[in-house]
């Protein structure tokens, strides 16, 4: 794809976006089984709902652009997601592996909430009004579930974790 426009950055921030919420919609449900906190599973089986709405909004965001979304893989999310996928796998403390899966989870958030304030800029630029408030909400709903993934590791998960070390001891 060549970048020689704001149109053509436009389309491919949420062609990007639209891929890495296709994979974390394959790896949510991984990282749910995962979760032995009960809060931290229904949190990622929450997102996943959340996730399938975000996908379906960049859908309605490039029907008003009037543009395809395209084949583009997010090899940022790609990343992200192995990252993921290797600690899940690791030999690891139930507790300890719930907090470093809300650390994976949080580095998600924080890759999402850096492209939809990106792609909502834009489409400003753009003056495309109806993208401007899907991904507005969107964006919010990102940063939402980053303060809940830090509120659970604040007040149970990270104390936990930090339990399973002394008794080791």
């Amino acid at each position: 794809m060549k970048l020689a426009t704001i149109e053509d950055l436009f389309h491919h921030e949420i062609t990007d976006l639209y891929s890495a919420e296709k994979q974390l919609i394959k790896a949510l449900p991984k990282m749910a089984k995962a979760a032995t906190n009960a809060d931290l599973k229904a949190g990622f089986e929450q997102h996943l709902e959340e996730t399938k709405v975000h996908a379906e909004r960049l859908e309605q965001v490039a029907e008003e652009f009037g543009k395809a979304l395209g084949r583009h893989k997010c090899k940022a999310m790609e990343g992200l997601v192995e990252e993921g996928a290797e600690l899940i796998s690791e030999d690891a403390q139930d507790n300890v592996r719930d907090a470093g899966l809300i650390g994976a989870a949080q580095r998600v958030e924080h890759y999402e909430i850096a492209g939809y304030g990106t792609a909502r800029a834009l489409a400003s630029q753009l003056g495309l009004k109806k993208a401007v408030k899907l991904l507005e909400q969107t964006l919010a709903e990102e940063k939402a579930t980053d303060e809940k993934l830090t509120a659970l590791a604040e007040s149970a998960v990270n104390a936990e974790a930090g339990q399973a070390g002394k008794e080791q001891e």
